[in-house]
């Protein structure tokens, strides 16, 4: 049986999403390599590869040869199932809020289950941007003094990655429980969502109104049952069969 901080390495990634300075690509490399993590994915960077990366990598050179490097952050995440988005501020997404403590001993236990986990980090100067944060199950928010609480990109890597090797255990992980189906990705459930957006508009269910909260509140709700695929299919031959009823009443009326 691999050890645990093998497990936490092999399953978990972070992700940097629109890093504008190479830099920190480089230097956020770095702080992973100290703590024995290795999977870096990079979403829509300014400049990469660059020679500023690789010099504030500091030899951590297999890291950004390995990064992986996509155009959007649901290509990055897309068989994660569980994200963890890094934010320095609240913002108009409604997600339960964790510590780095918690976040790690969440990803810790994600991971030796065998879950793929993604941490993310958005661009140096916006951030997360609230379509980004919305396709996170938490928000992770360092603590720091309110009066100057900016962290440089790379710092706040090192912080999480710091934690992360803080919740491994002096054990080896347990074997994880059986499940009878697999999880659900996080691709898999972008595509439930965009399906039930869907559905709630063929079926007239807002009325006129905005759909933003409802849909706000009923990605909450799925990421907390942790539904797995078995489950959304059922879910969505619900949705399937609710959009193909309304479609017959809307034909009934016309005629």
């Amino acid at each position: 049986m691999s050890s645990p901080a093998s497990t936490l390495a092999s399953h978990l990634r972070i992700v940097l999403v629109r890093p504008s300075h190479p830099g920190n690509i480089g230097a956020a490399a770095r702080a992973m390599r100290t703590m024995g993590l290795h999977r870096l994915g990079l979403v829509a960077p300014h400049a990469f590869p660059h020679r500023e990366a690789v010099a504030l990598a500091a030899g951590a050179d297999d890291v950004l040869d390995a990064a992986v490097v996509v155009d959007e952050l649901p290509a990055a995440i897309a068989d994660c199932r569980l994200v963890l988005g890094a934010t320095a501020r609240r913002r108009g997404v409604p997600l339960p809020e964790l510590d780095p403590r918690e976040a790690a001993r969440l990803a810790w236990d994600a991971s030796a289950a065998g879950d793929e986990v993604a941490l993310v980090f958005g661009n140096e100067r916006t951030g997360l941007e609230n379509d980004e944060l919305k396709r996170c199950h938490y928000a992770v928010t360092i603590p720091s003094d309110p009066a100057f609480s900016s962290l440089n990109l790379a710092q706040a890597v090192q912080v999480l990655a710091y934690e992360l090797r803080m919740a491994l255990p002096d054990r080896e992980p347990l074997a994880p429980a059986a499940r009878a189906d697999p999880p659900a990705s996080s691709e898999q459930l972008e595509q439930f969502y965009e399906h039930l957006a869907q559905a709630l508009v063929d079926i007239d269910f807002h009325k006129g109104r905005s759909d933003r909260t409802i849909m706000q509140r009923l990605r909450r709700l799925f990421q907390r049952a942790e539904p797995d695929q078995r489950e959304l299919r059922i879910l969505r031959g619900i949705l399937g069969e609710a959009q193909r009823m309304a479609r017959i009443a809307r034909e009934g009326r016309a005629s």
